[in-house]
């Protein structure tokens, strides 16, 4: 839904999630930060994940969102491995990669405005006009958008 990477997942805190808000920070190298505004359905994913990782690990203090069995016992507190979030995928024939291009390219294709997927995915303007271009080949003409 939201079209995280891999990385910005295992990067996920608790202290990142204001479920009273419905809110998550999604915080990237470099200081940079953006925030995810949670649908309902993400909402209760959350909601029974924390649940299940309570369950699970009650006495774990590692501050990611995102634990493994391991993870949840180190006393480092690192992140999940990718393979975590790639393997369940790969098992069922999908990339987190491509999932993540996939998503953002067919919001692009519905609403064609840069600006959101900035807002939407916190991309670059730079990114978000090429997946614009790549959604929208035919309205590029002579370097001018026109809008569909």
């Amino acid at each position: 839904m939201h079209a995280l990477s891999v990385h910005d997942q295992r990067g996920l805190r608790l202290d990142d999630l204001d479920r009273h808000r419905g809110r998550l920070t999604v915080r990237r190298t470099g200081g940079i930060e953006y925030v995810i505004y949670l649908d309902d359905l993400t909402q209760n994913l959350i909601t029974r994940w924390l649940a299940e990782r309570h369950r699970r690990w009650p006495a774990t203090t590692n501050p990611h969102l995102l634990v493994t069995a391991q993870t949840s016992a180190d006393d480092t507190h690192p992140r999940i491995h990718p393979h975590a979030i790639n393997k369940p995928l790969g098992r069922i024939g999908l990339q987190a990669g491509r999932l993540r291009t996939d998503r953002i390219l067919d919001e692009a294709k519905h609403t064609a405005d840069p600006v959101r997927l900035v807002q939407l995915f916190g991309l670059s303007p730079t990114t978000a006009m090429r997946y614009v271009r790549a959604a929208h080949p035919t309205y590029f003409g002579r370097g001018l958008f026109i809008a569909p």
